[in-house]
């Protein structure tokens, strides 16, 4: 048996249907989100003892922390382009459920808030090993949990700007707002671009990032990432693990579908 608490029931929610209280209390809930502001706290603690104990010094640390900040987008950028994007998960029956879970669930409904953030067992690993062992070879286990700290309180940030992207709502201050219109037109448009998320620097490096939706054509699978039927009947390990399969890939037309009655239905209900 599952057992979920507060916020976090079998009630489905939808972003483009919340507003930003919502949000926030879904956010502070989640037990992934807990998990790494916890981390993050016992990393930080060891940190702080570590140095006032001498086995590390102010500019290892702070080293540590910086190289963080700035290799953290390109890990995430390569991550959602080259892993997330790729056409090869869905063909390997071990890999099938991690994509679907993760990105295939996502694009198939992107204001469906159960599946926007980041598993934990498939997040916090990447962290950890993107992290702590380039703070490791700047000071040591120190700087290994301070790389570590700076590594999961930057992925809370993610999920919380990531969340106001897809929220029903006008974002006020204006590079939030540029943010959001970047990602909507990866979900809505064309998914072959902006993989940045909240640091578009790489796309811009890349070549990858579009400022307009007239700078790309319409994608024909923005909601399904290439995977489809005919891929299905080679591939079928993602088809068998999704419900109504299959189904209409635009999920505003399917969330209209799923609300109208059956024709028995409509009778019975006469």
């Amino acid at each position: 048996m599952v057992f979920k608490i507060g916020f976090w029931s079998d009630r489905d929610y939808h972003l483009d249907r919340m507003n930003l209280g919502d949000l926030a209390a879904a956010y502070l809930q989640y037990y992934a989100i807990a998990a790494y502001l916890a981390l993050a706290a016992v990393s930080a603690a060891f940190t702080g003892w570590a140095f006032l104990n001498g086995m590390a010094t102010f500019i290892g640390l702070a080293a540590s922390v910086v190289a963080t900040m700035l290799m953290y987008p390109l890990v995430w950028y390569t991550l959602h382009r080259w892993i997330l994007h790729s056409r090869w998960m869905w063909k390997l029956k071990m890999t099938a459920p991690v994509w679907k879970r993760i990105h295939y669930d996502h694009h198939s409904d992107p204001n469906s808030l159960k599946v926007l953030f980041g598993a934990l067992y498939t997040t916090l690993p990447i962290v950890a090993l993107a992290t702590a062992p380039v703070g490791f070879a700047l000071a040591g286990w120190p700087g290994a949990t301070a790389a570590l700290c700076m590594g999961v309180l930057q992925t809370c940030f993610y999920e919380f700007i990531h969340c106001i992207q897809h929220l029903g709502y006008a974002p006020k201050w204006g590079w939030v707002k540029r943010m959001k219109r970047l990602h909507m037109a990866h979900h809505f448009h064309n998914e072959n671009g902006n993989y940045g998320i909240t640091n578009y620097l790489w796309d811009r490096l890349f070549g990858t990032l579009y400022g307009q939706v007239k700078d790309r054509p319409r994608s024909a699978t923005v909601f399904n990432l290439g995977y489809d039927e005919e891929v299905a009947k080679q591939y079928p390990y993602v088809a068998a693990m999704t419900p109504n399969w299959p189904h209409t890939a635009n999920p505003v037309h399917r969330q209209r579908e799923y609300a109208q009655p059956s024709e028995s239905e409509a009778h019975s209900s006469l």
